[in-house]
């Protein structure tokens, strides 16, 4: 690969979200009646279909280039698809500490945790459908949901996690089989609990990926801006990767200032390099964006690198989220031209 074209590579054909946009308020509105069963399963799947519509066309207005569906039908980032398991009582949630120490309603697990079917495929089918772009899908990491889980059956965690891991990695194959670019395993709770995650966290992520192909993705952060506003100096759980089967690691480097020179424990892996701050509701120039990019290119080749936001999206306004996307993807272009040029 020449120059040019690594540079086309790392900072033009490859900048992206991580995920997840604002949900527009008419959906918010009929989630909460549909669970009342006051919006039919028809209509309510109308205005999903509507909201991803949306997300879409934000995306390609804004030049990203592989494109999510916003995860407009995720009430969150692990519910959907961990209640959507068997083993799961949802009618009798649990209780589980989050990662600022709070007790929070969970899934309780009440028996061996089984994927009954495919969760996320028609949320493909239906984005591939509607964009000729790159796409992705984004599913809960098996460590995470035994984090987010109240575990009723299982003797240990580890157990647990790897029974979820098992459920993780059929719905992956099936999102590849169904035409998926690039799956991302969102996996949070690696960064907050680093020594559950490495005591039995990476075995499960590692089977989690167990005879998949295609191209995977980890996103692990310090959790989203608007909800947990101090950053820590550095990751508690990062260099565990490089000898992962994962593809690309996601990393937050604008908000918390993060040293880039950690990049260097990843060799191998693309790094999906967050460079915007969500904790800030002013949008950056194409300049701070592209000053970001370059601060990780003495310690990771251009080539590996993949333009995101530090996390997703959907707790900032859209037309700040918009304006902070088109920002990252002519921050991007700045630095491809002087790749290119040198």
């Amino acid at each position: 690969m020449n120059v040019q074209d690594a540079a086309t590579t790392a900072v033009h054909a490859r900048c992206e979200v991580i995920g997840s946009l604002l949900r527009p308020p008419y959906l918010a509105e009929a989630r909460s009646r549909h669970e009342q069963h006051a919006v039919s399963d028809a209509e309510f799947k109308r205005l999903e279909d509507r909201a991803v519509d949306q997300a879409i066309e934000t995306q390609t207005v804004a030049g990203i280039d592989v494109i999510t569906d916003g995860e407009m039908r995720r009430e969150s980032y692990s519910n959907r698809f961990a209640t959507a398991l068997e083993g799961v009582d949802i009618d009798n949630p649990g209780t589980a500490l989050d990662r600022s120490g709070h007790p929070n309603p969970v899934p309780r697990v009440v028996g061996k945790i089984r994927r009954k079917h495919a969760v996320e495929v028609r949320d493909l089918e239906f984005l591939k459908a509607n964009t000729t772009r790159m796409v992705k899908m984004t599913v809960p990491g098996p460590f995470t949901m035994s984090q987010q889980a109240q575990n009723d059956f299982y003797k240990d965690e580890g157990e647990m996690a790897l029974d979820y891991a098992a459920a993780v990695n059929a719905e992956i194959k099936d999102l590849f089989a169904a035409g998926a670019d690039i799956v991302q395993i969102d996996e949070p709770y690696m960064q907050a609990r680093p020594e559950k995650a490495r005591q039995f966290g990476l075995e499960a992520f590692t089977a989690a990926l167990a005879g998949v192909t295609g191209t995977t993705a980890v996103h692990i952060c310090f959790g989203y801006a608007a909800v947990i506003h101090v950053r820590p100096s550095g990751y508690s759980f990062l260099p565990e990767f490089a000898n992962s089967p994962v593809k690309q690691v996601s990393i937050e480097t604008a908000q918390s200032g993060l040293d880039c020179a950690v990049l260097e424990k990843l060799s191998g892996k693309a790094i999906i390099l967050g460079t915007l701050d969500l904790s800030d509701m002013s949008i950056e120039t194409a300049e701070t964006v592209a000053a970001r990019i370059r601060r990780a290119l003495p310690h990771v080749p251009a080539e590996r690198i993949v333009v995101a936001p530090d996390c997703g999206l959907k707790y900032l306004p859209r037309a700040v989220a918009f304006g902070k996307m088109r920002a990252m993807v002519a921050g991007a272009a700045i630095v491809r031209r002087e790749i290119a040029g040198a």
